[in-house]
C-alpha cells in the first residue's frame, strides 16, 4: 500500500523506497497527516508547532510513545552529505574549513571565480538542466558536485534534460542562500516543522512514521474500509471507455484470476503513468489523435533498484564532535565516478524501528537505470555482489560486513523531462477537457513531485469536484511557486 511511497519488509527490516521526508509548507498536509497520525512525545513537552506563520496548538492527549504504540510521528533530524574523493561534504555544500580542505584552495579558487562570473554573465536563456545549475552555482562547482551524479540519476547529459526539473526539485536553492543559511546557524530550533522561510534542500527536521512511509497510507486503507469503503488491488487498467468528455467506465483485469470486469464511476483520479494512461483510452475504443499516441508512448522514465544490504557496522565513523557509533546522515549522495551506485540511505537514521535488530546497520543503495538494461537485468545475487563490493571499495564498509542482502526493483520512479516530454502539453491539452478525469500523483501527472505536491493535487481536485470546477489549471499550477499555493488553499479553506 502506498506505491512509491510503500514500505517493504523484508525479515522485519524495513525499506523506505527512495527516502520520503514528512514535512510541507502546506498547513492543509500538515493538519491532514497529524489527524492520521499524533506526534511523537519529547523530553520537553511540545504545545505547539509553528509553521506557514501560524500556530499550530497540540493537545498533549495527542502526543505519543513509540515505545507504546506504531502509529506515531516521529520527529527527526535531516543530515545528508555528499562522498566524493572519498570524504564527506555538506550538503548543501558549505564554505566550512572541511570543504576547503577537502578541494584544495586551487580547486575553491576556481570555484570561486566561476560563481563570480556567472553572477555577471549568466546564461540566457535559461533552456536546459546545465543551464540551471552553472546559473546557481557556477561552471565550476556544477563540474564537481552536480554533473557526473545527475548524469548518472537521468542516464543523459546534463544539457538533454529540461531547465523545468530543476525549477521543479531545486527551486530557489544558491550558493548565496546556502551561505545565509549557514550564517543563521543550521538548527531550526525544532518548533518550525514546516519550516516555511526555508528553501526545501535546506531542511533540518521532518517528521516520519515509526514503521515508513506506507504506514500512513496502511492506515489511511482501515480508516476508509472502517467508513464503509472499499479498497481494491491486485488490479490493472486494461480500457478507459470515453463517451463525449466523460469516462463512463473501465475494464480491469484481476491478476490472480485473470478475470476481466467492468467498473463503472462517476469521477475517475489517476495516479498511473501517463503513458498507460492514454493507451487504455485508445484501448477502449476512443480516436486519440497520432501525436498524442505517440507522445505518450515515448514518454520517457528512469527506473530504480534498492539493494538492502544488513551490516555488522560501518567502516566511516563519525566525528568526535558528534558521538555515537553511527553516522547521523539519513542519506549520502555517491558522487565517485568510479562506481555505479547514485546514493545510500541508512535506515537506522529514518527510524530505528525499521531495523529488527538495533545492533546492526540496515542500508539501502540505490542504483538508477533503465527497464531492461544490463542493471536492471543482473540477477539479484549479482546486484547483492555489486553493492558489497562497490562500499567496500570506497571505503563505506569492510568487504565483510555484510549479513543478509534483498533486492528490490521499482519501476518508473522518475517521470523525466527530456525526449518526447518536450511535446507533453499536446497530451495534456487532450486529457484536460475530460470532464471526470483528474491526473494527480508524480507518474499521473509525469511531474518529479515530493508525496505532499502529490497529496496537493488530490486534494485540489477534490475541491473542484465539490465546487463543481472542470478547469484542471489550479492542480496543475502545484509545486510551480514557492509557497504552494497558499492562496487556493486559504480560499479552498474558506
Amino acid at each position: 500500500m502506498g506505491g512509491l511511497s510503500r514500505t517493504v519488509r523484508y525479515k522485519n527490516n524495513r525499506i523506505d523506497i527512495g527516502g520520503h521526508r514528512f514535512f510541507s509548507k502546506s498547513d492543509r498536509v500538515m493538519d491532514w497527516w497529524h489527524a492520521m497520525m499524533p506526534f511523537q512525545q519529547t523530553a520537553e513537552p511540545v504545545q505547539k508547532i509553528d509553521y506557514q506563520g501560524d500556530t499550530h496548538q497540540i493537545r498533549m492527549t495527542d502526543a505519543a510513545d513509540p515505545e507504546k504504540r506504531d502509529d506515531v510521528m516521529l520527529l527527526r533530524s535531516r543530515r545528508s552529505r555528499i562522498y566524493f574523493l572519498r570524504r564527506f561534504f555538506d550538503y548543501p555544500i558549505s564554505l566550512s574549513t572541511q570543504t576547503v580542505a577537502n578541494l584544495g584552495l586551487v580547486r575553491m579558487a576556481r570555484i570561486g571565480l566561476g560563481y563570480l562570473r556567472v553572477r555577471l554573465f549568466p546564461i540566457r536563456p535559461e533552456e536546459t538542466l546545465e543551464d540551471f545549475y552553472i546559473n546557481r552555482f557556477g561552471r565550476e562547482l556544477y563540474a564537481t558536485f552536480f554533473e557526473s551524479y545527475t548524469e548518472k540519476v537521468w542516464g543523459v547529459p546534463c544539457s538533454k534534460i529540461s531547465a523545468e526539473w530543476g525549477a521543479q526539485r531545486v527551486k530557489g536553492l544558491s550558493i548565496t542562500k546556502a551561505i545565509v543559511h549557514a550564517l543563521k546557524g543550521r538548527s531550526s530550533g525544532g518548533k518550525d516543522i514546516g519550516q516555511k522561510k526555508v528553501e526545501t534542500s535546506l531542511i533540518e527536521q521532518f517528521l516520519y512514521p515509526k514503521l515508513g512511509p506506507g504506514q500512513m497510507w496502511e492506515l489511511c486503507s482501515e480508516k476508509i474500509k472502517g467508513l464503509g469503503g472499499e479498497v481494491i488491488m491486485g488490479r490493472e487498467i486494461r480500457k478507459l471507455f470515453l463517451e463525449g468528455k466523460r469516462i463512463r467506465a473501465a475494464e480491469v483485469l484481476d491478476r490472480a484470476t485473470g478475470a476481466l470486469q467492468r467498473i463503472e464511476a462517476d469521477y475517475f483520479f489517476s495516479t498511473m503513468p501517463v503513458s498507460e494512461l492514454v493507451a487504455a483510452i485508445a484501448a477502449g475504443g476512443a480516436d486519440v489523435p497520432a501525436p498524442v499516441l505517440e507522445t505518450a508512448r515515448d514518454l520517457p522514465y528512469r527506473d530504480f533498484i534498492t539493494v538492502g544490504l544488513l551490516l555488522t557496522d560501518l567502516k566511516v565513523k563519525p566525528d568526535a564532535a558528534e558521538g555515537g557509533k553511527l553516522i547521523r546522515d539519513n542519506w549520502i549522495y555517491i558522487q565517485e565516478p568510479d562506481v555505479l551506485v547514485g546514493r545510500l540511505q541508512i535506515f537506522n537514521n529514518w527510524s530505528p524501528y525499521l531495523v529488527a535488530d538495533r545492533s546492526k546497520v540496515w542500508v539501502g543503495l540505490e542504483y538508477f537505470c533503465n527497464e531492461g538494461d544490463a542493471l536492471w537485468s543482473r540477477s539479484d545475487e549479482d546486484l547483492a555482489a555489486l553493492g558489497r563490493e562497490e562500499l567496500s571499495r570506497i571505503g563505506i564498509i569492510e568487504h565483510g560486513a555484510v549479513l543478509d542482502s534483498t533486492v528490490i526493483r521499482v519501476e518508473k520512479t522518475y517521470p523525466a523531462y527530456f525526449g518526447a516530454y518536450e511535446h507533453f502539453d499536446l497530451v495534456r491539452n487532450y486529457l484536460d477537457p475530460i470532464e471526470n478525469l483528474f491526473l494527480i500523483g508524480r507518474n499521473g501527472m509525469h511531474r518529479y513531485n515530493n508525496q505532499d505536491h502529490s497529496m496537493l493535487t488530490a486534494m485540489t481536485a477534490v475541491d473542484n469536484i465539490k465546487a463543481g470546477i472542470t478547469d484542471k489549471s489550479n492542480i496543475w499550477a502545484v509545486n510551480t511557486e514557492k509557497e504552494y499555493h497558499e492562496e487556493a488553499e486559504k480560499d479552498a479553506k474558506g
